[in-house]
Parts: C-alpha cells; sequence; structure tokens
C-alpha cells in the first residue's frame, strides 16, 4: 500500500548524520525489518522520519560532497547497507519472497523510490524497472524539493537533472525524440517498458548500445560492439534469465553485458 502523499518530505532519520552513525543505524534497522517481517509478514516505516526542508542536499553517492571537518548531513547511499543485514536471521527459502516485498514496500515511500530509482539493486528487467520508475513519477513533486549530490563532485542537480543525468540513454532508447520534460519522458518510457515485449527490449537495447560505446574509451572492439548483426545475435544467444537481466536498457548493466562481449572478443 503507498504511503499517502504530503506536501512535507520526510526521510528516515537514519539516514542523517556522520557515515558511522547512519551505518550503524541503517543496519541495526535492517535487521529490526528482518524481525518484524518473520513476525508479521510485512514492513513498516520508521518511527523516527525527519523534515527535508526544500534546498536540502541530499548525498546520492560517496564521495559527492567532501568535508574538511566530517558534518552530519542526509546520506542517502548508505541505505545500501540496508541490504547486508535484511536476511539475518532469515530462511534461505524465505529471503526472495522478503526481498520482493521489502522492495514493494520501499516504492510505496519517497525515499524508497528515490533510493530505486539511483541505485536500482538486480535484477534491472524491464518489469522491474518500469515498477521502479512508476514509483518515482509518484512522489516526482515532493523529491523535486531538495538537491541531490551524485557523480559531479560539489554541485547539487535538481530532480530533474539527476534523472537526465541517470536516465537519458534509457528513456532516449525506448523513446526516441521524446518529450524535453524528462518527467514527461520517462512516463512514456514506463508505459512502453510495463507493456513490453522481448522484441520490443531488444530493439531498446539496440538503440542504447552505439550511445554506451561511444562514451566509454575502455572498448577494445568498438566497431564490433556497434554492429548490429553482431547485437542481434549476441541477444539472441542469451537465455530468458539473462537477456530478462538487461532488458531495461539500464545503462550500467548493458555497458557491464558489453565489456564482458569485448573480453570474449579479446580472447578470440
Amino acid at each position: 500500500m503507498t504511503a499517502p502523499q504530503s506536501p512535507v518530505l520526510e526521510f528516515p532519520a537514519m539516514l542523517h548524520g556522520l557515515t558511522g552513525a547512519v551505518l550503524r543505524k541503517v543496519r541495526a534497522k535492517g535487521q529490526g525489518w528482518a524481525r518484524e517481517y518473520l513476525k508479521t509478514g510485512a514492513f513498516t516505516q520508521p518511527r523516527q522520519m525527519l523534515q527535508v526542508p526544500p534546498g536540502e542536499i541530499l548525498e546520492m553517492i560517496s564521495g559527492a560532497e567532501f568535508d574538511v571537518v566530517p558534518r552530519p548531513r542526509w546520506r542517502v547511499h548508505l541505505f545500501a547497507d540496508i541490504f547486508s543485514s535484511l536476511n539475518e536471521g532469515v530462511p534461505k527459502e524465505e529471503r526472495q519472497r522478503l526481498e520482493e516485498a521489502f522492495e514493494v514496500f520501499c516504492l510505496s515511500t519517497p525515499f524508497g523510490a528515490l533510493y530505486h530509482a539511483v541505485s536500482p539493486p538486480p535484477p534491472r528487467s524491464a518489469e522491474r524497472m518500469a515498477r521502479r520508475l512508476a514509483a518515482l513519477l509518484r512522489f516526482w513533486d515532493v523529491l523535486q524539493g531538495p538537491r541531490y549530490a551524485y557523480r559531479v563532485p560539489d554541485t547539487h542537480h535538481t530532480l530533474d537533472d539527476l534523472m537526465d543525468f541517470i536516465y537519458r540513454k534509457t528513456l532516449e532508447a525506448w523513446c526516441p525524440g521524446g518529450p524535453v520534460s524528462v518527467r514527461e519522458h520517462m512516463a512514456l518510457t514506463v508505459a512502453r517498458m510495463s507493456h513490453s515485449s522481448r522484441e520490443d527490449c531488444m530493439e531498446a537495447v539496440l538503440r542504447v548500445v552505439p550511445a554506451l560505446v561511444e562514451v566509454d574509451a575502455e572498448f577494445k572492439h568498438r566497431e564490433v560492439l556497434s554492429d548490429p548483426g553482431f547485437l542481434r545475435e549476441r541477444l539472441s544467444a542469451l537465455s530468458p534469465r539473462d537477456f530478462e537481466k538487461i532488458s531495461s536498457a539500464y545503462t550500467y548493466t548493458m555497458t557491464m553485458q558489453l565489456a564482458a562481449w569485448d573480453r570474449e572478443l579479446g580472447r578470440h
């Protein structure tokens, strides 16, 4: 169930502070959520929430902000550590259900929707990514208030800038020449991605690859990796499970797949 939207943005208090304190609280909360799931089969929002005023800086990746003297701030990227403690004490056969239920819970909250859009954990299938981006769109208005520190040090992005930075190539792959507005382009992409066939995903992947090859100087077989015939052959040879992993045309996942093919080409 999606948490009711409020004009006031609140994030879990555990995400604000010095690095060590945030990590301790996040790991403890992960253990607490695991116990709650085993007892009730569900998750509830943390009791301690803090308001995020407009203009507040949210650190979305390690090293995006630098302090000579460390000071408390929002360290949203450290939410990743929740996953290292979430499975503690949970039977192995229950872990997949727990992880799926936890993602559903996260996507019902602004902080969880933001985290899963900025740092989406595997799997990154078209179906899963459409769900994550749809959640972000539901909270778009309230998430426009803060500013976001990401890969460009000491640069504070708007939400639009941040999503453009992360998803521009993916959005163009799904909806070439789409709306100028990132929000509208993302909404159109979600609509297409949600009802996509394998062939739709194949076409999106084929469209995103040239943009990835162009900007990554590490690839040694650039012409081959950009060849549609080679790509179709390799994509068709992937198992359904492996194809699903890249089916969203998410740039990081696709870059990793291209790197694997590049290494294979180097061995022949």
